[in-house]
């Protein structure tokens, strides 16, 4: 098992309609590196995000889908999301500030 940095832990913030309803309650989603665990995941938020504190972490992961170019078929690769709820006294996190 690879060594994962906290930098190296969020990919990319999740931008979807069901992702924008949770932000109203603190609910922020990431995509994630799969290896990475929940405490690793929280501890990555709060460097990353000056002023966030993590109340709770919840992931999923996802399989790749079949994918088929003419008789060749394969596999997309496989993801982990995680869905991070903030503390009530906490910041929010400025990248979904404008949205």
């Amino acid at each position: 098992m690879a060594d994962i940095k906290y930098y190296d832990v969020i990919l990319k913030p999740v931008i979807t309609e069901k992702s924008m309803a949770g932000m109203g309650e603190k609910k922020y989603t990431f995509l994630v590196h799969t290896d990475a665990n929940k405490s690793q995941i929280k501890e990555a938020v709060e460097k990353m995000f000056e002023g966030a504190k993590v109340k709770k972490v919840n992931t999923i992961n996802c399989d790749g889908k079949k994918k088929r170019r003419g008789a060749v078929v394969g596999k997309t690769a496989k993801t982990k999301k995680a869905i991070v709820q903030l503390t009530e006294d906490s910041k929010d996190i400025e990248i979904f500030a404008g949205l």
